[in-house]
């Protein structure tokens, strides 16, 4: 009988910074310490992110594998402000 393999390969994101996606909608970021063949994580110095755009820091997290919808990589990512977020002054150019 031959060991279940996990459905993720997970091993080149060990000891790099991750976002966790939850059926809930919440996502985790942090850094992936370990995981299983289910998709059980555990992440450290993490930060949760409320559905309603609220940051809590929460350290040390175990992320059950069947809540969990994604995980992707963020080394090599940064963040831009929205592009579509409007401009004081209201829309110049813009058709009304």
């Amino acid at each position: 009988m031959s060991k279940s393999q996990s459905i993720l390969d997970l091993a080149p994101s060990l000891n790099k910074p991750v976002l966790v996606t939850f059926q809930t909608n919440l996502t985790a970021s942090g850094t992936l310490l370990g995981y299983d063949e289910l998709v059980n994580l555990v992440l450290k110095d993490a930060t949760m992110q409320m559905g309603d755009g609220v940051e809590k820091q929460v350290g040390l997290i175990v992320c059950r594998g069947s809540q969990v919808v994604g995980v992707e990589g963020l080394e090599g990512r940064q963040r831009v402000e929205d592009p579509f977020k409007e401009v004081e002054g209201g829309g110049e150019g813009m058709a009304e």
